[in-house]
């Protein structure tokens, strides 16, 4: 199922120009507009998922091995040292289009820091218990 009002179901489906490196009958892969870095690629869905979950599983086991491909090809084309898989979901978490993408980032030496946070300690009673509440929601 497509949106209507939906521009990654547009770029997707080829309704609106992009720069693609790749492209099959499930996925578009295409260069952002706006780039963390030079190669910087967005994996495209030509279904309409709002977020990773509500993808669809078999859809879900092939993006991992196509995002690692996109990232071995940056490295050998590109030159990069390596990448970075990002995939947010929800307005908290930095999504902004909401229709399910993973950004490929290539990453080089001596570049800027882009994915980084300061680690925090817990206790081991905290990792406990935070634990326990996630093993209680699956």
């Amino acid at each position: 199922m497509k949106k209507n009002d939906c521009i990654f179901c547009k770029i997707a489906a080829g309704e609106i120009p992009s720069s693609t490196i790749y492209e099959d009958e499930d996925v578009r892969v295409i260069l952002d507009l706006g780039p963390a870095s030079q190669g910087h690629a967005l994996i495209l869905p030509k279904e309409h998922y709002d977020d990773v979950c509500s993808l669809d599983q078999t859809l879900a086991a092939k993006l991992l091995p196509l995002a690692a491909r996109i990232g071995q090809a940056m490295k050998k084309g590109l030159g990069c040292a390596g990448f970075n898989l990002v995939q947010n979901n929800g307005k908290a978490a930095g999504q902004t289009v909401f229709h399910f993408h993973m950004h490929v980032i290539p990453r080089y030496e001596n570049g800027p820091e882009m994915v980084a946070w300061e680690p925090c300690k817990p206790t081991a009673e905290e990792l406990a218990k935070t634990a326990e509440r996630i093993r209680g929601a699956l």
